[in-house]
């Protein structure tokens, strides 16, 4: 599979406009697609794409969710008078119609059917149609919300067709309710689609019932329609990264999509006059990081709304180059979710609790009076809501994202001599001087005269010396001693005065103290036996009842504590241990080690401890999926019987994603073998 990004635009997309006075439609203009095109251009970004043609989709796309009536009567708008235009428009709500618009919404689904076909095909790992018009409100006879032809909907269907896929997760990021989107599939268990939409107690666009949290899907799709309400607005980077911690991705990972369809609107990001959120760009850097690593990277992201044109191409620009590889930025201003946003939160899992196993624990609904809707409803709650909005408004100032610059060195390897560095990596080694040496050798190996295990630790500190200065994102290390080698790493980074470090241990290796006690170090340990030393605020240990083993009880403590944790610490180097005996199956640690990649700008550091060299070699070939790229592991999905409705985390199997690893990475894996 190559390593590409699919960027796919053409500016016969903007060759249609209103042409009539209206105060809703006026928003909607070509400059849309093109602030954002050259945004792309300008960073670098455009050339490092695979620029894959657009083509128009055909009827039989079309009608794959349109009626024919309705494709017919679309059909006839490119020789209708104005007035003839605007009569149709009548039909219709909030969209308008040009002459040009018909051939415009065929490249913008055909575009969105290309970018499936090259993900689909292996000739990308990922990638981004920006089209014009978007499609997420279209209905199956309606044009709707500047919508014509629903792009994405299409997609899904079209891909199940083409390609046999069993299930697809739509993620609608759009500050609007995708409603085109969730009619279409609301009895379809094979398409799984989320939402959050700016809703404000059905007061807000398009004002529908159907948006609400515990509209869950009808008959055989009941639960796999997953709507966040945003009651309030001036949500920011917080509430959105909690949503897909404790909501979104619990659930994708029980249902193991083999494609992500993202309905990218970026009308949920700062500035933007419909949404009224205070999102920054580079939230969204984030967003897709987590996504990627779910269908094995098979993410296609489809441009919706965004009216905003500053933010809107700043936060193209940050989706594009994540997809492209670059370490996300570090995340900005996460001060914890507001009260509105954990309310809808909680309404969700509690909704959603009968049809999904990672919410079985979900607690039951708030009672109307202390709901934000029952204070809503009280004297002087509407005014408060009115202030809201007026300080949204106030604080559209916001600065333009750092350059995010990619280190020369993608991943770095210190291993044991006779071991092959893998092609893509570099081997790293360091010939420090010798009073660091000397020093390394009186504190950790002063009764032992270890050369090899002195050289590591040397190189270590070299190591984590590179990736402080940006020149190695992310490193692995083979070690005899994993706690040596961790306590080395540790106190390397404090005598830097690293800022912060998050350590996530998993096994029963000792673990370092320092840091745990000022916050310099945050230190979360999965062990198999409960923690009797002293408690520290920054030291916090977890024990599962049934052990790393169980892939359901590790992934749920890895999405619902370690990653919100590891958001809000933000450390500025992450460093990942794995202990023998652990009992964690090599999947969830792949995982974790995806998950954890999008903090710290990526400067990841993994120790593994091995002693045979038969040993050295499996562990090598097994853990460099996590720096190479999230789409070359795509774990095998277990066949559903013929009565199971959807796959299930439990005690007695691990779920679906964890099941194995398709034949391509075993053929990888062959060419290291002894």
């Amino acid at each position: 599979m190559k390593m590409g990004t699919a960027l796919l635009y053409d500016d016969e997309m903007t060759k249609y406009k209103l042409l009539w006075t209206d105060p809703v439609c006026k928003i909607e203009v070509p400059e849309r697609l093109t602030v954002s095109h050259e945004a792309l251009l300008k960073a670098g970004l455009a050339d490092r794409c695979i620029s894959v043609p657009v083509r128009e989709a055909t009827d039989a796309d079309i009608l794959l969710v349109h009626s024919e009536e309705y494709l017919e009567a679309v059909k006839k708008t490119p020789y209708m008078t104005l007035e003839d235009l605007m009569e149709f428009t009548l039909q219709y709500g909030d969209v308008y119609f040009h002459p040009n618009i018909y051939h415009c919404a065929k490249l913008a689904a055909g575009a969105t059917l290309q970018l499936v076909d090259s993900v689909m095909t292996g000739k990308v790992r990922n990638g981004m149609a920006l089209v014009r018009p978007p499609g997420h409100h279209s209905m199956r006879s309606a044009a709707n919300g500047f919508c014509v032809f629903n792009n994405v909907a299409i997609a899904a269907r079209y891909a199940k067709q083409k390609y046999g896929i069993k299930r697809v997760l739509i993620v609608d990021w759009d500050v609007h309710h995708g409603q085109g989107v969730q009619y279409c599939f609301e009895d379809d268990p094979s398409v799984l689609y989320f939402s959050w939409h700016r809703y404000e107690h059905q007061k807000f666009w398009p004002h529908l019932r159907d948006s609400d949290y515990d509209c869950v899907g009808k008959e055989k799709g009941a639960g796999f329609n997953v709507n966040v309400p945003w009651n309030k607005v001036g949500m920011k980077n917080s509430d959105y990264l909690s949503v897909f911690c404790h909501v979104l991705l619990p659930i994708a990972y029980e249902f193991s999509p083999d494609l992500v369809l993202v309905c990218a609107g970026f009308d949920s990001a700062i500035g933007d006059p419909e949404g009224k959120m205070c999102a920054s760009p580079d939230v969204f850097a984030h967003l897709t990081h987590l996504l990627m690593n779910l269908a094995g990277g098979k993410l296609c992201a489809v441009l919706e709304g965004g009216y905003n044109l500053t933010s809107l191409h700043q936060s193209v620009c940050q989706t594009v180059q994540t997809l492209l590889g670059d370490p996300a930025p570090r995340p900005a201003n996460l001060d914890g979710p507001c009260a509105s946003a954990l309310e809808s939160l909680h309404c969700v899992r509690s909704a959603h609790r009968p049809y999904w196993s990672c919410l079985k624990h979900a607690a039951d609904l708030l009672t109307s009076d202390v709901s934000t809707k029952g204070i809503e409803l009280t004297a002087g709650g509407q005014e408060k809501q009115k202030a809201e909005e007026e300080r949204s408004a106030e604080s559209e100032e916001w600065s333009e994202p750092l350059k995010r610059a990619a280190p020369p060195v993608r991943t770095a390897l210190v291993l044991p001599d006779g071991v092959v560095c893998p092609e893509g990596c570099t081997r790293f080694s360091s010939s420090a001087d010798p009073s660091k040496v000397n020093k390394l050798r009186e504190t950790f190996l002063k009764d032992s005269d270890d050369s090899d295990a002195l050289t590591t630790l040397s190189s270590l500190t070299a190591l984590v010396q590179k990736m402080e200065q940006n020149e190695i994102c992310n490193g692995l290390a083979l070690v005899r001693d994993v706690s040596m080698a961790m306590m080395c790493v540790v106190q390397h980074a404090e005598a830097a005065h690293l800022d912060r470090v998050l350590i996530v241990c998993v096994g029963d290796a000792a673990v370092p103290s320092q840091g745990t006690d000022d916050g310099t170090t945050l230190l979360v340990q999965f062990s198999s036996e409960e923690s009797e030393g002293q408690k520290r605020r920054f030291h916090i240990p977890l024990c599962l009842k049934k052990g790393c083993s169980d892939v359901s009880g590790f992934t749920q403590a890895v999405l619902g504590l370690v990653l919100p944790l590891g958001y809000e610490y933000d450390p500025s180097l992450v460093l990942l241990v794995r202990s023998p005996g652990s009992g964690l199956c090599d999947g969830a640690w792949q995982q974790l080690t995806g998950l954890l990649q999008g903090l710290a700008q990526g400067h990841t550091l993994v120790l593994m401890q091995v002693r045979r060299r038969r040993g050295v070699r499996a562990h090598l070939r097994l853990h460099l999926c996590c720096f190479w790229s999230f789409s070359l592991f795509y774990f095998r999905k277990v066949r559903r019987s013929a009565s199971a409705r959807r796959p299930r985390l439990s005690s007695e199997s691990p779920p679906p994603l964890w099941g194995g690893l398709v034949l391509r990475c075993r053929r990888m894996w062959r060419r290291w073998r002894d």
